[in-house]
């Protein structure tokens, strides 16, 4: 029952309460979604790998550091304990798919929910492109939120619709975002010689992705897929074909107007790089909590924009406390990732004994897990990893729910590989803690450095 809730939470969360339950939705289902579903798990918690984890810490000092920066950056005690329902929602997906996707098959829900997610939205924008779409959306109608295409024009002032989603994916970015996050998940369906199968679960699901993707007009998530490109094919063809595999992918899909017409160069990028030196000045002058939690826009001279850039929006709202516990996260979890990827790393593993938190369960039997279905689940997380911090460099969103929910997939997986014997344990917490300082650091370096090339190639 756990597990139901917990789909229906994401699904909630991803489509939005009164997409799904109309008039019902006044009564915050996400919330009593959420409220039932912690009751409902507080018996499973015994034995399960949510205290065993650091990315579990790092959650709990995510919502701790958004508090401090509210309550130091914007003085304003109470918005300071808002901020825990505010992100909990979000970061409540990493403990769930932690908790319940204990199979391979429960993953493979997980994954048919998020594609559900996007065809739903792409089929919702084509009907409404079909139908066609004013050159300006009603006031009212842009304030809910309730189209999924936006009109907007382009740099040549051509009128452009882009497709978008709802609620968290309400920006055609955002939904590109979670598009390339989805694409190499669909893969772990393929079966070698199953043609049938393979058209139905992969081919045609990813063709239909692939088009949600172009209807974005994201600049960020075609440089996605062509990072995308290279991960995947280096490995079979080598780095350098893999490189000329990725321009080629860029060159056709330039020439077929994927951006809608906007240009990727270092000019067109020249106002987002000022807001990035903005965010690490708001970092030097609020180095330790930042400038608070949503309140980059209000310190940057008056621009009112945000950064475009998760890392420098997560040290310049959180200061460096937050970019620790962010960086937290994220470490062990490519860390892990990687390892699950590593044919070297994932042993044949050995048969598992009935456990005692399987007994009280009384179960009998566990699912069969071989090296190369954990080798291929790695692979495919770090692709899709890759997409999600590639978008994230050019978006603002530093702590959403596809960043939680795929750190909670890469721990499954590598739990069932760790319970079978096939991985060496976690890294011990305090290298873990080190490492993840190392990070944090390594990445404003590696931001500064990016400013200095901009700046010298303008």
């Amino acid at each position: 029952m756990g597990f139901v809730l917990s789909v229906l939470y994401f699904l909630t969360n991803y489509l939005t309460p009164p997409t799904l339950f109309g008039q019902l939705a006044v009564v915050r289902v996400e919330l009593v979604l959420a409220v039932l579903i912690f009751f409902v798990s507080i018996p499973k918690l015994t034995g399960s790998i949510i205290l065993k984890t650091p990315q579990s810490l790092a959650v709990v000092g995510l919502a701790f550091a958004g508090s401090f920066s509210v309550f130091f950056g914007l003085h304003w005690a109470w918005k300071a304990v808002e901020v825990f329902p505010e992100f909990l929602p979000c970061a409540f997906a990493y403990f769930l798919v932690s908790l319940y996707c204990n199979s391979k098959k429960r993953l493979q829900v997980i994954i048919f929910m998020l594609l559900f997610v996007c065809l739903f939205v792409i089929a919702r924008g084509s009907i409404e492109l079909l139908s066609g779409v004013p050159e300006s959306v009603p006031q009212q109608v842009a304030a809910a939120r309730t189209t999924y295409i936006l009109a907007m024009r382009s740099s040549t002032g051509e009128l452009l619709y882009r497709l978008r989603g709802l609620g968290l994916i309400n920006d055609p970015n955002d939904f590109g975002q979670l598009l390339v996050c989805v694409i190499p998940l669909m893969f772990i369906f393929w079966r070698y010689k199953m043609i049938i199968r393979n058209l139905v679960l992969v081919i045609l699901p990813v063709s239909a992705l692939l088009y949600g993707t172009f209807l974005t007009h994201s600049r960020g998530a075609l440089l996605a897929l062509m990072a995308i490109a290279v991960m995947a094919a280096r490995r079979r063809i080598g780095t350098l074909p893999a490189l000329l595999l990725a321009t080629g992918i860029f060159v056709a899909a330039m020439g077929l107007q994927f951006t809608g017409g906007r240009d990727i160069s270092a000019n067109a990028g020249a106002d987002r790089t000022a807001l990035w030196s903005s965010g690490l000045q708001m970092l030097k002058s609020h180095p330790l909590f930042g400038v608070g939690l949503g309140g980059f826009a209000d310190n940057c001279d008056g621009c009112g924009h945000t950064a475009h850039n998760s890392l420098v929006v997560c040290a310049a709202e959180l200061g460096m406390f937050g970019l620790y516990f962010w960086c937290l996260f994220l470490y062990p979890t490519i860390r892990n990732a990687m390892s699950i990827a590593s044919p070297e790393k994932v042993s044949d593993g050995r048969p598992i004994l009935i456990e005692k938190y399987l007994l009280r369960q009384a179960a009998s039997k566990v699912e069969a897990l071989d090296k190369a279905e954990v080798n291929q689940m790695g692979r495919l997380l770090i692709l899709s990893f890759t997409g999600l911090l590639v978008t994230g460099w050019f978006l603002s969103r530093p702590y959403i729910l596809t960043f939680f929910l795929l750190g909670g997939m890469v721990e499954a997986v590598f739990e069932m590989a760790l319970r079978r014997g096939m991985v060496a344990p976690r890294q011990q917490m305090v290298r873990v803690l080190q490492n993840s300082g190392i990070l944090a650091v390594s990445l404003i370096l590696l931001m500064y450095i990016v400013l200095r090339i901009a700046n010298l190639m303008r």
